[in-house]
């Protein structure tokens, strides 16, 4: 086993370790603080080196512990009439957006990756209100549906349930809740579809366990500066971030094309 983990490794130079290890310590601090944008960091930066498919497994499986220490925040403050209609469509929806990442060509898949992230910035810049006051459930449903599409296939179905959590009345913890509890849903829906088209390979587990560390101590830090600063800073944190991620990852894709 030591040796096949060596020879994976290996496989790597020092530069694409440390792409993925600042992406992963980035990631981290940036789900820590606003409860998303993780798994967006990660796959922009592992599908420069390992392609989209493997970097959509390693921000699933290796997001997997920081839902474990964010989830009490989300069982105490989410709204749940929000979080448990979402968190059941994104779940009927995800293998379907898996079936289309195996079945599309890669370089198709990071230009689809990209222009998803860009439109879900431009709802989040443009302050698009999505309304659930009316026909509450069968919208919440809709959006879960579109949301477990993009993480089965992209792995950053986050972004439509923050449009949603940041429209909705409440304070920056009530909101942060929210978000927490609809990218754990979006998380975990996404393991079983991944896992059935064998894309948990070992090079994805091994690169995940070898920077856990890392993600599990970043995602910490990002949880004590939302302590601190987060009742003044979280929205517009959160849309620098994903207006950041999703500029670089268009201008990969489109290198790449």
């Amino acid at each position: 086993m030591s040796s096949t983990i060596l020879a994976i490794v290996d496989v790597f130079n020092l530069w694409d370790l440390l792409l993925i290890g600042l992406g992963i310590l980035l990631a981290g601090i940036v789900r820590g603080f606003v409860g998303f944008g993780a798994s967006l960091i990660i796959v922009m930066t592992a599908s420069v080196i390992l392609g989209p498919r493997a970097a959509v497994a390693i921000a699933t499986l290796s997001g997997l512990p920081s839902m474990l220490q964010l989830l009490p925040v989300a069982i105490k403050k989410a709204d749940r009439s929000f979080v448990i209609p979402f968190g059941l469509a994104a779940m009927i929806a995800a293998p379907f957006g898996t079936w289309l990442l195996v079945s599309i060509e890669p370089i198709f898949m990071k230009i689809g990756i990209s222009v998803t992230v860009m439109c879900m910035v431009l709802m989040l810049y443009k302050d698009i209100k999505i309304s659930t006051r009316s026909n509450k459930g069968l919208l919440i449903g809709i959006i879960g549906i579109g949301a477990g599409l993009i993480q089965g296939s992209a792995g950053i179905g986050g972004p439509p349930a923050v449009a949603v959590a940041l429209s909705k009345p409440g304070t920056a913890e009530e909101q942060r809740a929210n978000v927490i509890g609809a990218v754990t849903a979006l998380g975990i829906c996404g393991v079983l579809p991944l896992w059935y088209y064998n894309l948990f390979t070992m090079e994805v587990i091994v690169i995940s366990v070898l920077f856990l560390p890392i993600y599990v101590g970043s995602t910490w830090v990002g949880t004590q500066f939302f302590v601190k600063y987060g009742r003044s800073y979280f929205r517009n944190f959160s849309l620098i971030v994903l207006t950041l991620i999703s500029l670089i990852t268009l201008i990969i894709a489109i290198s790449n094309y």
